[in-house]
């Protein structure tokens, strides 16, 4: 046997015991367990090196110190820098009806001090030290899990080594994560989706694909070409076909013209990514009007998929696919809808074994009439929309009504938010936590539990290097929610204006605007 073979054998007897703690936690809030999380972004490197400030995503997955409002629960959290104190604090403070020094004695933050640009999970194999303290906090492995940003070879290697289940996905199933793999489900499942071809590898095949594509859509302007494991809107390129008549040499000319997201990128490197990983072509919907909603399913260890939120995404970048930010739920006209077609989409890849939480990408357009809808992608990991939806339930101890698609608070009162984790400007560089925080307090936009709506930041850590960071605007109506959003700019804006007088950076470039 292998020793593929072996640590998948071993992965799969540990995944039988998560079975286990899921239910015993289901039937008692209160039963006693462990959780470890790594926020590993075990993603294509060279793309994540596109993203501003991306060690600092690490930071996203904070709002799972929900988890310690259990009295019984203990969390141990790693990064691959250290956490400034203040903002462990910043959340602990904000979690309802546990004494922060309660939930702290049951917190260990850790770090392996590396900001290489290399997976966290990779970065903790290589310290044998490190692994067997964590198995010392970790203690009894019959009680305790790893939850990660995404499930790789190297996060089922780390569970092996810690001897506890991972809550996600067998990595032997990431195929059906990929560009082509999302286009198979979508087909099995039956839900609408562009047309298109996969399973390609190189640039003959993509012209191929092209050409075909026309003679399905002879009105077509513009076509995706899609790295199976881009991400973010990175590996995104977009085709704009030549006249009608064009020959396929001219066709393959124009290929040499596709935009990206990255200014950096170049057609010689985004085809040897293309040839190694594979990928896809298929039609860019156009339309009148066009959104772009998602939803967010959870498979439960017995395969149970459930629904967990939908959001309408704010994309931009000179591509219009870059992820800025989104607002919670989706549009009424199409969210039941969207939905239907996400559990069906679920049930699929649920029949595959898959478990754990995951994002499915739509495209919502018309022309003088109804949405109709097409299912884009699947991501087989936490996402942009995680974190807001998080700090929702983190806030207000609130949940999701499955029939509406709305967020409850206890009392009944309907939530909304508006979202990003792009907010940056040249005048936030240089913020410390503590500075951010004094601001927040000073100036009264943080979170209230009082009246169940604010504002709550993250990615604290990258304001100062990068001016960047996110935030959840929670209020009791979706104008509610634009309005803290646009206040919190504002307040922002207004005390960092020193910082850079007369060097405004255009508001599309900053952050999300909202409508």
């Amino acid at each position: 046997m292998s020793t593929l073979e072996a640590e998948g054998a071993k992965f799969k007897d540990l995944q039988r015991q998560l079975k286990t703690v899921w239910r015993e936690l289901q039937h008692d809030p209160s039963y006693e367990c462990t959780s470890v999380i790594v926020p590993s972004l075990s993603v294509n490197q060279e793309e994540l090196a596109k993203v501003t400030g991306a060690a600092f995503y690490e930071e996203r997955l904070m709002f799972a110190l929900i988890r310690l409002r259990n009295p019984n629960a203990r969390l141990i959290y790693l990064t691959s820098q250290p956490v400034h104190p203040d903002v462990v604090d910043y959340y602990l403070q904000l979690l309802d009806n546990v004494p922060a020094s309660h939930a702290r004695r049951r917190l260990h933050m850790l770090s392996v001090f590396d900001s290489s640009p290399r997976p966290l999970s990779e970065k903790i194999l290589e310290r044998p030290y490190l692994l067997a303290r964590l198995r010392k906090y970790i203690g009894n492995t019959q009680r305790a899990y790893l939850t990660c940003y995404n499930c790789t070879v190297l996060e089922r290697r780390l569970a092996i080594s810690l001897d506890i289940p991972l809550n996600g996905l067998d990595p032997d199933l990431l195929r059906f994560g990929t560009k082509s793999g999302n286009r198979k489900v979508f087909a099995e499942a039956g839900v609408n989706h562009p047309a298109g071809f996969e399973d390609l590898h190189s640039e003959d095949d993509i012209v191929r694909a092209l050409l075909e594509l026309r003679g399905q859509r002879p009105r077509i302007e513009r076509a995706v070409v899609k790295i199976n494991e881009g991400f973010g809107g990175e590996g995104n390129a977009v085709f704009t076909y030549p006249p009608a008549a064009a020959s396929e040499n001219e066709l393959r000319e124009q290929l040499h013209g596709l935009s990206w997201l990255s200014v950096n990128e170049t057609y010689e490197n985004f085809m040897h990514k293309f040839a190694a990983m594979g990928g896809i072509v298929e039609e860019l919907i156009a339309a009148q009007e066009t959104r772009s909603p998602s939803v967010q399913m959870r498979i439960l260890p017995d395969g149970e998929t459930h629904l967990v939120s939908s959001h309408e995404q704010v994309l931009g970048g000179s591509t219009g696919q870059a992820y800025l930010g989104c607002r919670f739920p989706a549009n009424d006209d199409y969210r039941t809808s969207l939905q239907d077609e996400a559990q069906k989409i679920g049930e699929v890849l649920s029949q595959n074994g898959i478990i754990g939480r995951f994002g499915i990408d739509f495209l919502a357009s018309r022309d003088n009439g109804s949405w109709t809808t097409h299912a884009i992608e699947i991501n087989l990991r936490m996402g942009g929309t995680t974190p807001p939806f998080h700090a929702l339930e983190f806030l207000t101890g609130g949940e999701l009504d499955a029939g509406s698609g709305k967020f409850l608070a206890p009392n009944g009162q309907a939530k909304f938010y508006s979202a990003t984790d792009n907010l940056k400007s040249p005048a936030y560089r240089g913020l410390l936590p503590e500075d951010l925080f004094d601001i927040v307090w000073h100036r009264g936009i943080g979170y209230r539990h009082a009246t169940g709506t604010g504002v709550l930041f993250y990615m604290i850590g990258a304001l100062s290097q990068y001016g960047k960071l996110g935030m959840t605007c929670i209020g009791n109506s979706p104008e509610a929610a634009s309005r803290l959003f646009a206040e919190a700019v504002r307040t922002l804006d207004e005390c960092t204006a020193a910082n850079d007088p007369g060097r405004v950076a255009p508001m599309s470039d900053r952050y999300l605007e909202m409508e």
